[in-house]
């Protein structure tokens, strides 16, 4: 069966930073695009960031450039989300969604095109 699993969500502070994992089992991610997404209370979920299988290729949200920085590890079969500078506003539950097939980098940070899905980690940020 094909999991996915983030981890590393928690409270922070303003300014402070985070750094998300997203675990496969039972396939690997190499062939798969990884995305990103958020959904804080009451908002839809929005993409925060995508890479290809390859990893040569990202995107980024307007909201997080410059501070959130997506990576992967194919033989560990995770990818991550670092996040500096974090924000009141970058509160939410954060998913990560994989895709098999060819990466378009202008459209991958939208939701429909993702078939597997995590549960989530809960990121908070506030003093």
């Amino acid at each position: 069966q094909l999991q996915l699993e983030e981890s590393g969500g928690g409270l922070v502070q303003p300014g402070g930073s985070l750094r998300l994992s997203c675990a496969a089992s039972g396939f690997t991610l190499d062939y798969y695009a990884i995305g990103w997404f958020r959904q804080a209370p009451g908002k839809e979920r929005e993409g925060v960031s995508c890479i290809s299988s390859s990893g040569g290729s990202t995107n980024y949200a307007d909201s997080v450039k410059g501070r959130f920085t997506i990576s992967r590890d194919n033989a560990k079969n995770t990818v991550y989300l670092q996040m500096n500078s974090l924000k009141a506003e970058d509160t939410a539950v954060y998913y990560c969604a994989a895709v098999r097939g060819p990466f378009i980098q202008a459209m991958c940070l939208r939701r429909p095109l993702y078939n597997y899905w995590g549960q989530g980690t809960q990121v908070t940020v506030s003093s």
